[in-house]
């Protein structure tokens, strides 16, 4: 599929949930810049065990925070 992107809206979350980075990084222990990779979608990968942290620090599923849009 041309021109698909995968986004990560992790800024969506933390908004919605009144967090900044340096509290989700003390919650789960991933440091602020790789974080900060992740919430300005500068990250090329991602490990399922961050997500996983990231998903039990802030109560949602991983479809919460990464979305996929198709090109057209």
């Amino acid at each position: 599929m041309a021109g698909a992107t995968i986004t990560i809206t992790l800024d969506h979350q933390l908004a919605a949930r009144e967090m900044t980075l340096t509290e989700l990084s003390r919650r789960t222990g991933i440091s602020t810049v790789n974080l900060s990779l992740l919430k300005n979608n500068h990250a090329k990968a991602i490990r399922f065990t961050t997500l996983n942290a990231i998903c039990d620090a802030l109560n949602c599923a991983p479809g919460d925070i990464i979305t996929r849009t198709s090109g057209s």
